[in-house]
């Protein structure tokens, strides 16, 4: 397994970064490639919204 991890870490690094965009940007200032996507959670995090939301499904 740890041969595995080696492999993979002599590679190029690409991330693919979920949110936070000064993760992204603290990656990319380091030369890492960054996919930045713009998700945020159902119905905005609201629990009731959400749970709502899914009976419709």
């Amino acid at each position: 397994m740890e041969s595995k991890i080696n492999e993979l870490l002599q590679g190029p690094i690409i991330v693919i970064n979920l949110g936070l965009q000064k993760f992204a940007e603290s990656l990319e200032a380091q030369k890492v490639e960054v996919v930045q996507v713009d998700w945020v959670p159902p119905a905005g995090g609201d629990k009731e919204m959400l749970d709502l939301l899914e009976r419709l499904l």
